[in-house]
């Protein structure tokens, strides 16, 4: 099953420095983040603010090319986690024929927001997403707890608050 999102914002990760897609689900409280490059981040960003650029850019290309070519998106998918890597599909639709293009969540998201097409995320991807969320947490808090307990009097006067 699909569950319906918007993107809801772009924020960047304070420990990787990376940006952040923040997808929401419309009729309920689902929140996705998407981890995207800076230039993921910056052609979507470009489009939320509705910022021309002199030249187009990759999106509006394509966004060019299919309705030249009389083919729409019917709907962008995020429709797999595999070792942390988000994958999606573009849904085309030509002569009434359905087509599905594998892509990048963040190209998907970038010709969504061009297209102003609807955005879905796999309930299965929310899960899995959710339950990776919690086991690397998990992970991460054994981690520091050892390091913690490690700690000697030396080492607590050379790190700096």
């Amino acid at each position: 099953m699909e569950v319906e999102m918007k993107i809801r914002g772009l924020m960047m990760d304070p420990v990787t420095n990376m940006p952040i897609v923040i997808l929401k689900d419309v009729s309920g409280n689902s929140v996705l983040p998407i981890w995207v490059g800076i230039y993921e981040a910056n052609a979507i960003a470009l489009e939320i603010e509705k910022v021309a650029t002199p030249r187009p850019m990759t999106h509006d290309l394509i966004k060019s090319l299919l309705l030249g070519l009389n083919t729409g998106v019917r709907k962008v998918v995020v429709n797999e986690l595999k070792e942390e890597t988000f994958y999606a599909l573009i849904w085309l639709e030509r002569d009434g024929e359905l087509i599905s293009v594998d892509s990048r969540p963040s190209d998907a998201l970038a010709l969504a927001l061009r297209l102003d097409c609807p955005i879905f995320v796999d309930d299965t991807v929310l899960k899995s997403s959710k339950l990776a969320a919690s086991v690397s947490d998990k992970e991460n808090e054994k981690e520091l707890r050892r390091w913690l307990e490690n700690l000697n009097d030396e080492d607590m006067g050379r790190y700096k608050m």
